[in-house]
């Protein structure tokens, strides 16, 4: 049953990589307001469930000073990921190789999603409220980050059509990365406890370095204050989500 959670929800998170089709039929301009109040909401969310589900979890399950360095090797390990794995961005003056780039970009984003895979199966492992939770949080962050997936793409040269179905397979990494995380949790139950922090850590990461920030470059106040608004949102989501499914 647990197996069936798993693979059901990160098959979902893999269809949000397909979110693109509905760019299709909208303007750039609107596409970049919906973008950016997503972004808020994303990085409230990820906040939130770092701080208000899992950290919280972890401590209880090993009441240990251990879970907080492993929350900061989750930092150090999505920052080291980010910089030489997860190339996301390219000069807009043409400095890199923009070919090569979307295809780093696909490498990079696989892995993040088997790793967002591993999260989900240990989350689940632990209880299904927490699994939902985590797959909630991890839906939030992907929204956005797959839409800039699927505009890089673009840039780079593939059709709309084929920076779906790359970006769809990327996606796919997820899944096995959850089986894999499944069958080790069988065999090493402290593989939950180290996976949790570094999980927080992660979503704290992404949230601080780089969500947040996309926000203080917005000069518009009115627009920098949506987002602010749709941040504390995210974070109010969270928290209603965590009575709704306190155990």
């Amino acid at each position: 049953m647990t197996l069936a959670w798993i693979l059901t929800s990160t098959f979902i998170v893999s269809l949000i990589s397909l979110v693109g089709i509905f760019t299709l039929a909208i303007k750039d301009k609107l596409l970049h307001k919906i973008l950016f109040g997503l972004i808020g909401f994303s990085a409230g969310a990820l906040i939130g469930g770092a701080f208000l589900h899992i950290l919280p979890e972890a401590l209880e399950r090993t009441k240990s000073v251990l879970v907080f360095y492993y929350l900061i090797l989750g930092i150090v390990l999505f920052f080291l990921m980010e910089r030489y794995f997860y190339w996301r961005h390219c000069h807009e003056e043409g400095a890199c190789d923009v070919h090569a780039f979307t295809y780093l970009n696909l490498i990079g984003d696989g892995f993040h999603n088997f790793i967002d895979g591993m999260v989900i199966a240990a989350s689940f492992v632990i209880s299904i409220k927490l699994g939902i939770v985590t797959t909630l949080a991890v839906i939030l962050h992907e929204i956005p980050q797959e839409l800039g997936d699927f505009g890089v793409l673009v840039y780079g040269g593939f059709t709309k059509r084929k920076a779906l179905l790359f970006n769809f397979f990327s996606a796919l990494m997820s899944m096995a990365g959850a089986v894999v995380a499944y069958f080790i949790s069988d065999y090493a139950r402290g593989f939950i406890n180290f996976i949790l922090p570094l999980t927080a850590g992660g979503f704290i990461y992404i949230a601080t370095s780089d969500l947040i920030p996309e926000i203080h470059k917005e000069s518009n106040r009115r627009r920098s204050t949506l987002a602010f608004v749709a941040f504390l949102f995210g974070i109010a989501f969270m928290a209603i989500a965590k009575q709704i499914l306190h155990d």
